[in-house]
């Protein structure tokens, strides 16, 4: 939980897969013990340089720090915050951490795999359980036409196979 003002506010859980959480993981152990003290070095050299009104190695390297800090915080947030998502085998119905197949009429099959926000990456087939297809496909089962609303138009899913 965070304060805000002097309204305390509850953080979202964030779900994660055992090994979506051991990347964090060893994100953050780089963040703190590697890049950090890189980041460090790149500003000390800088300030040797003398002027810092006109340099941009200085400019450079106080951006970067303030991106890996903010990285830092927000891993850190998510970890705090993580439900770890079980795997539990087939299933009757779409749930999160489950590999869906689905087709949608005149295309082939696709098959992704419903994971949390902090995991999404459409390119892998990870989708997150927040995306509008995501959304659209929880609680599906095989055989169910789901229908989905996309910046494109609504599309239909027909449900394949549940893993």
């Amino acid at each position: 939980m965070w304060r805000q003002g002097s309204t305390i506010m509850a953080e979202k859980p964030v779900y994660l897969t055992i090994e979506g959480k051991k990347k964090l993981e060893e994100e953050l152990e780089y963040l703190i013990n590697v890049r950090r003290r890189e980041v460090a070095e790149a500003i000390r050299s800088a300030k040797e340089e003398g002027d810092l009104s006109e340099n941009s190695a200085y400019d450079e390297a106080k951006l970067s720090q303030s991106f890996v800090e903010g990285r830092i915080q927000t891993i850190q947030a998510q970890l705090m915050n993580a439900v770890i998502i079980e795997k539990n085998g087939q299933s009757d119905e779409v749930h999160l951490g489950c590999k869906v197949t689905v087709e949608e009429e005149g295309m082939g099959q696709e098959t992704y795999e419903i994971v949390g926000s902090a995991e999404a990456d459409p390119t892998e087939g990870r989708i997150s359980n927040e995306s509008p297809i995501g959304k659209a496909l929880l609680g599906a089962k095989v055989g169910d036409v789901v229908q989905v609303d996309t910046p494109g138009g609504q599309i239909a899913f027909k449900v394949i196979k549940i893993e």
